[in-house]
């Protein structure tokens, strides 16, 4: 598929991506992207998070494809119990953020902490970090695991966000592009 041929959404994590971010990057590089946006970026909710990312699914005109990070990948999972077979063709993931590490963010809502542990109901990639702070390799491979999520390794990348020095991410850039050529509408 070309990025043309999707709605893509991007869902960021707690404290949403700033302008040099490598979503907020993507989004006003990819003319079909747009951000979902959370009432409070700082308390995030299962539920309030998982159904801005439904609602926004449902607004979508072509396919959609989700482009998340952080504690968005845990946002994309709660909402996957919500959405019906193939309003979602896929799911990029980059570096989720660990229970351990969502356990000791101010503001986030319990029931957020948890994990959903089911398969997705859409083909999706999860990335992420050898020296990533918020979650280890074998926490990111266990949720990719439950997730039915394809691993990929992005060696010692910290947290793939601006801090670790990926604003641009030019890699994750021909990674997603990767990705989308691998998916068929549904």
């Amino acid at each position: 598929m070309r990025t043309s041929d999707t709605d893509i959404l991007i869902v960021p994590g707690w404290s949403g991506s700033g302008p040099d971010h490598w979503q907020s990057r993507w989004e006003a590089k990819l003319p079909t992207a747009r951000r979902v946006e959370q009432e409070d970026w700082y308390k995030p909710s299962r539920h309030v998070w998982a159904e801005r990312i439904v609602t926004a699914v449902r607004q979508a005109t072509r396919p959609v494809v989700i482009v998340a990070h952080s504690a968005g990948c845990s946002a994309v999972a709660h909402a996957a119990e919500h959405l019906k077979p193939r309003e979602v063709t896929g799911a990029f993931l980059v570096a989720p953020a660990s229970e351990r590490a969502k356990r000791a963010i101010p503001g986030m809502a319990a029931d957020f902490v948890t994990h959903r542990r089911e398969p997705l109901p859409f083909r999706s990639v999860l990335i992420a970090s050898a020296t990533d702070p918020y979650c280890t390799l074998d926490e990111a491979r266990e949720l990719a695991l439950a997730w039915g999520s394809e691993f990929v390794e992005a060696g010692d990348s910290g947290h793939l966000n601006t801090e670790s020095g990926h604003g641009p991410w030019p890699d994750g850039l021909l990674r997603f592009a990767g990705f989308m050529k691998s998916l068929t509408a549904v």
